[in-house]
């Protein structure tokens, strides 16, 4: 097991995925780093008003502490009071085109070291990687959400046949929104505690779904960012944003994680898009293209079914 390796790895990707998107954009990220009290830091990467992305961040961090907060341990109870380091990169992309999607990706490793007594650790780390991809439409298009999956199948298709559909069905359980009944995109890749088959199988996943991120959302944020749109659609993407805020903040283990383990709020939140609207009991009109996104994209679909393996 080595972090630094893993380290290394996730502030190159950072890079990689910024200098990327300052391409597509035409506008730069702005650079802002911070310390945590408790132990660590980390590198927040954002965009505010640029030309294509409304609001984008990129965070690295590399946070530790002396117990675990209780996010980290609901599964696994007998960490509990653990020292413990964990380090990722974590993004979420808020196009301000309606017909381009919103993406979340995030890759992330953890480490719980065993407690000291009489001042000697006893037992060995135990250590687990975490992440995924997933991606959320305000209209949908086919061909976005099957570009999508596929690139999701092809970074995990080096490790076994197995990971795919697991990993896709591990995506389309947790982020789904148990208060409204619906998921909260048309899913992507999403696994954690991830240790079977020794530490560099499990690191070598987890680079391959980070550096597949890229070619998995660029092409669609490229070809939706000069698709015409109005009013209606703004208005409909705030609706629909609102969903993404929702599970933000009542579903998402990681954010509860960083807010329980006293993470930096800003980078937190950067998450959570720029401008939402709620409104009561609202339903689209039948046959308009925002109710074809709750008919045909907001349900359990295999998107891959018509392409080969």
């Amino acid at each position: 097991m080595n972090p630094l390796q893993v380290k290394e790895f996730l502030l190159e990707l950072q890079d990689l995925i910024v200098q990327r998107l300052e391409q597509v954009d035409g506008k730069s990220f702005r650079k802002d780093e911070w310390q945590r009290p408790e132990g660590g830091g980390g590198l927040t990467r954002l965009i505010e008003e640029g030309n294509v992305l409304e609001r984008g961040g990129v965070n690295f961090s590399h946070v530790t502490g002396a117990r675990l907060p209780p996010s980290a341990t609901t599964h696994r109870p007998e960490l509990a009071g653990r020292p413990w380091e964990a380090m990722g990169v974590s993004l979420v992309m808020h196009p301000r085109n309606p017909h381009a999607p919103t993406a979340h990706m995030n890759v992330r490793f953890f480490c719980a070291y065993p407690p000291s007594a009489g001042g000697q650790a006893e037992g060995e780390p135990i250590w687990w990687f975490g992440g995924g991809m997933d991606l959320t439409p305000y209209y949908g298009y086919e061909e976005d959400a099957r570009h999508f999956h596929a690139t999701c199948r092809k970074a995990l298709a080096p490790f076994g046949a197995d990971y795919h559909p697991r990993f896709k069905q591990g995506c389309d359980d947790y982020f789904f929104l148990k208060h409204r009944g619906e998921p909260r995109g048309v899913g992507g890749i999403f696994y954690d505690d991830l240790n079977a088959g020794g530490f560099e199988h499990c690191f070598n996943l987890t680079e391959s779904v980070g550096d597949h991120f890229l070619p998995a959302y660029v092409p669609l944020l490229e070809r939706r960012a000069d698709t015409p749109y109005g009013e209606r659609e703004r208005d409909f993407q705030a609706y629909r944003r609102g969903r993404y805020v929702e599970f933000n903040l009542v579903w998402d283990r990681g954010t509860l994680f960083g807010l329980q383990s006293g993470g930096r709020t800003e980078s937190i939140l950067m998450s959570l898009p720029p401008i939402v609207k709620w409104r009561y009991d609202w339903h689209p009109e039948p046959g308009s293209a925002e109710a074809r996104l709750y008919s045909d994209f907001l349900r359990p679909r295999d998107w891959l079914a018509e392409l080969p393996a």
